[in-house]
């Protein structure tokens, strides 16, 4: 690495070795993205036996409200990888799209004469979400399980409308997030996480003192030492202006030549997750699900 190169965001890798009681355990514990994929296609019934995870997921009521779109076709996931400015996409043998699904189950009401306002309900969207995102993660350890690796991309979110005319998805139908699936090249090291005693609260929240709070992200990002360019410190001042005012970016620059170094949070949200930018568009995000037909966020007025 240059002395101007940025590390990953991903966080740093977890070569310790440990046991685990059994197969199941050691795949949750132990899978790590993975973005460099073989040419090895994917035999249909492992695809199937993946895919059947994913339906088994548990969901709301059973009501099962997402779609899953599968992705095989070398053009479409080469124009998805170029909007999404990530290689893999295009490399990995299938590309599976989450979505929200309210349109199947809104034809099934008005088929058989019943009433329903799921894609103006707040509970029912959000209820619908989390259960996309569980049947994703399920398909993500039956992969694992089956010899492959997967990797989540969440910028789908920033090309709403072009997914949305790319895959035909009508109105009630949202995507949420894409997974690319596939044989590793090779086989990826776990992240190192927060432990339980940082994430794992005993019967109400317990606020962590701030040097079990600092010791704890200090070893989940032990070495993460962002070199100092001019072009990052000025990012990272202006950010800081826009979001905290002139005081907080002197107190943050302050910090980093104080330290030699831009720490992993002041790269996460300085550099990286940029926070004057990520609020920007959250007017735009309302309108895109407005179109998609979803209207969860203004007063229900009936018919």
């Amino acid at each position: 690495m240059s002395k101007d190169e940025i590390p990953s965001h991903h966080g740093v890798e977890d070569g310790s070795k440990k046991t685990y009681p059994n197969e199941t355990l050691r795949v949750l514990c132990e899978r790590g993205s993975v973005r460099n994929f073989s040419e090895r296609e994917i035999p249909e019934d492992v695809m199937s036996l993946i895919l059947d995870a994913g339906v088994h997921a548990p969901t709301g009521g059973n009501l099962q409200p997402y779609s899953i779109i599968k992705i095989q076709d070398r053009e479409t996931k080469g124009e998805l990888a170029r909007l999404c400015e990530q290689n893999f996409i295009e490399k990995a043998p299938v590309d599976l799209l989450f979505c929200i699904d309210w349109h199947r189950i809104k034809r099934w009401a008005e088929l058989e004469v019943a009433p329903f306002t799921a894609t103006s309900s707040f509970r029912h969207f959000w209820i619908s979400f989390q259960d996309t995102v569980i049947a994703a993660q399920n398909i993500v350890v039956a992969a694992d399980a089956l010899g492959l690796g997967s990797v989540y991309v969440g910028t789908v979110i920033d090309f709403v409308s072009e997914i949305r005319e790319m895959f035909n998805l009508p109105g009630g139908v949202f995507p949420v997030v894409l997974l690319c699936v596939g044989y590793p090249a090779s086989k990826p090291l776990p992240r190192k996480k927060l432990g339980m005693d940082m994430i794992v609260h005993n019967e109400k929240y317990e606020e962590r003192t701030d040097k079990e709070l600092l010791q704890a992200f200090n070893e989940k990002y032990s070495g993460i030492k962002i070199p100092i360019t001019k072009e990052r410190l000025d990012l990272l001042s202006q950010v800081c202006k826009d979001v905290a005012g002139e005081d907080f970016a002197e107190r943050c620059i302050a910090r980093v030549e104080q330290n030699g170094y831009i720490n992993a949070v002041q790269r996460y949200f300085g550099l990286h997750y940029i926070a004057n930018r990520m609020p920007e568009n959250n007017e735009d995000f309302l309108k895109l699900m407005e179109e998609a037909g979803f209207q969860w966020f203004k007063k229900f007025e009936g018919r």
